[in-house]
């Protein structure tokens, strides 16, 4: 594998946020979304997929994962946009998301773009990226809980915090709302003699 730093067009001292503005600004050079009906659309796809590489592949290894080379996979990444998730910061979330090849984007990367969506209160969105996400990974639990939560909403008109809202100018529930209804959900499953979310 070429020299991650150099994919990327950093030195190895730079900083952690060095490291995420360079990604980001390559991502949106090269995202292949830039490239449909162009013949050069598959060496963006190509040059993304270095990219994302090369990413993960520093991020392993400032994290003590292993050194360069060692294959990362995406879980690095998506683990941070997961924090910036929780932290709200879905700006930066969502462009990290986004800069991630069609062919690459798996039941993580849609059930954190619904948790995107629905930090922003774009509901209608969250809700179809929560159901593929589940449609890929029908046994993941995390997924099935979002969608479950958002079937509910859509069902009763009232999510958990306020009403029901799909416009992007209105300002959507927090990630706070969300896991406390998760929770609430989870508590009345035992009650009723359900094994629960977490077994």
């Amino acid at each position: 594998m070429i020299d991650p730093y150099q994919v990327l067009g950093i030195g190895r001292g730079a900083s952690e946020d060095e490291i995420k503005s360079a990604y980001r600004e390559m991502a949106r050079k090269y995202h292949p979304d830039s490239y449909r009906d162009n013949p050069l659309s598959d060496l963006a796809a190509e040059k993304m997929k270095e990219i994302n590489e090369a990413y993960d592949a520093i991020m392993l290894e400032r994290r003590g994962g292993g050194g360069i080379g060692n294959s990362g996979g995406g879980s690095s990444q998506f683990q941070d946009i997961r924090r910036m998730v929780a932290a709200k910061r879905v700006t930066e979330a969502e462009e990290l998301l986004d800069g991630v090849p069609a062919h690459n984007r798996d039941a993580e990367l849609h059930f954190l773009k619904g948790s995107v969506q629905y930090t922003r209160g774009w509901l209608d969105d969250a809700y179809e990226n929560f159901r593929h996400a589940s449609q890929m990974n029908p046994g993941n639990q995390e997924y099935r809980a979002a969608l479950n939560q958002l079937e509910w909403q859509r069902r009763t008109g009232r999510p958990h915090g306020g009403a029901y809202r799909t416009d992007p100018n209105v300002r959507g529930c927090d990630i706070c709302d969300f896991c406390s209804a998760m929770i609430c959900a989870d508590c009345c499953c035992q009650c009723m003699g359900g094994r629960g979310l977490c077994c």
